[in-house]
């Protein structure tokens, strides 16, 4: 196995339910592709290249076809006037090509600074969020894309004058490159006010909130599979590729391995989990393992972890930036209060519904591959656990995490209140040791969802 494509999850046979209100569907191929390539700043302004120049040679056969036409019905004026009109544009299709350079330089520069205060400020796991942002690669796309394309109209310039013997003017090619300017500023403009609103901590935390909520989404809510009633071990297949996070599963590569051997794969690490080669990576239940060419590309790992089936990231995330907030060097405990917001949102969203080893069937509706999720402990722990730790020399955090227990206390079920009821419990007893005011003490363990007001 080595690192390749992956999937999104599967669920049960046909259209599976999940938290909220989506739907799942049976997983893609080609999905997990999507995914990586989103990871990355070069495939957006490569293929916006790639397409500027398809759509000038299109132009320009254009151009070419409407002067052939006038030529052959001898309409010589109208070519002059053509001719005319597409000189006086020359000028201006020179001064978009500089100046789109310079805008270039702009954005890039615009993005650096967003990068670095994110990675300071936040958490350096929040840098994916500027990295995947779709307006900063339309805007780049766009903008090389208007500076090729303005350059290959230059080439089209003829400098014959005769309307007899000119073989193009071009009309069409100047026009498209003036619309080309104008959705770059129209661009440029979407692109300053989103990376405006991401260099402000609240739209950043708002924004991993819901890319946890939309993996929490994709979960089937049918039970947990029992590992136990998948029969004996008969096989432990490793991993062989480079050192590294487990990022993904392809799925769909892997339910047809196993339907096709028919056995049933059990992922030993979880998502996220560091594997190095040698790491046993699936144990097969029910027959012997599939070939190692079968299951190429059906793990990747990379340098980092990522939302695409990590349940737990958006949590790290969240934890992340309310720790470097509590830091002595940082010291801003309403930072941490908004991260606490949308930890008790993530966890009141999974409260309701199962955890644990999903199932993923083949289309007969047969279990073919199981994959643990953190449980809710794992998940409740991840959230308040390493704030808990700070938080005693902070009333206004100490009042909201309060609070946030108390509410899931409410909305989890009665097998699920353990976890909430020790961390309520460890965290007053941290306030007690760290405040010895008793006035001060009972201020910092009164609940308020604002933390103080």
């Amino acid at each position: 196995m080595s690192d390749g494509l992956i999937t999104g999850a599967a669920g049960p046979t046909g259209p599976t339910r999940a938290f909220g209100r989506g739907k799942v569907g049976r997983p893609r191929l080609l999905s997990p592709l999507r995914e990586h390539l989103r990871d990355t700043m070069w495939f957006a302004p490569t293929a916006g290249l790639v397409g500027s120049m398809v759509l000038w040679w299109a132009a320009a056969e254009l151009d070419a076809e409407i002067v052939r036409m006038l030529q052959e019905t001898g309409d010589h004026d109208a070519i002059k006037s053509l001719i005319g009109v597409a000189n006086d544009a020359k000028a201006v299709i020179n001064t978009i090509g500089s100046a789109m350079m310079t805008f270039i330089g702009v954005v890039f520069s615009i993005s650096l600074v967003a990068v670095q205060m994110a990675s300071g400020q936040f958490s350096p796991r929040v840098v994916r969020l500027y990295v995947r942002s779709r307006i900063t690669k339309a805007t780049l796309t766009v903008f090389m894309a208007t500076f090729l394309f303005a350059l290959m109209t230059l080439t089209s310039f003829d400098s014959e004058r005769n309307p007899r013997l000119v073989t193009s003017v071009p009309l069409i090619e100047s026009i498209l490159a003036l619309l080309m300017v104008l959705l770059s500023l129209l661009l440029f403009v979407a692109y300053v006010n989103g990376t405006v609103r991401m260099m402000r901590i609240g739209f950043v935390i708002d924004r991993i909130a819901r890319d946890a909520l939309r993996v929490a989404v994709r979960q089937p809510i049918e039970l947990p599979v029992d590992t136990g009633r998948l029969g004996p071990e008969t096989a432990r297949i490793t991993h062989h590729g480079r050192a590294g996070v487990l990022r993904d599963v392809n799925i769909a590569r892997a339910v047809r391995a196993a339907r096709r051997h028919g056995v049933v794969l059990r992922l030993i690490p979880r998502i996220g989990d560091f594997v190095v080669p040698g790491t046993p990576v699936f144990t097969v239940h029910g027959g012997a393992a599939p070939s190692r060419r079968a299951l190429r590309y059906t793990v990747s790992v990379g340098v980092e972890r990522t939302f695409h089936q990590d349940l737990g990231f958006g949590l790290r995330q969240l934890s992340d930036i309310a720790l470097r907030a509590l830091s002595p060097a940082v010291n801003d405990p309403t930072t941490a209060v908004q991260a606490l917001d949308r930890i008790v949102q993530f966890l009141a969203s999974v409260a309701p519904h199962p955890l644990g080893a999903l199932g993923h069937r083949d289309r007969r509706g047969a279990i073919r591959l199981v994959q643990s999720v953190p449980d809710w402990t794992a998940l409740v722990d991840l959230g308040f656990a390493e704030i808990r730790a700070y938080a005693p020399g902070n009333p206004q955090v100490t009042r909201r995490m309060l609070a946030g227990l108390d509410d899931l206390l409410l909305l989890a079920p009665e097998e699920r209140r353990e976890p909430l009821l020790r961390h309520r419990e460890l965290l007053a007893r941290s306030v007690q040791r760290s405040v010895p005011e008793p006035a001060d003490r009972a201020f910092a363990l009164r609940p308020d969802r604002q933390g103080i007001g």
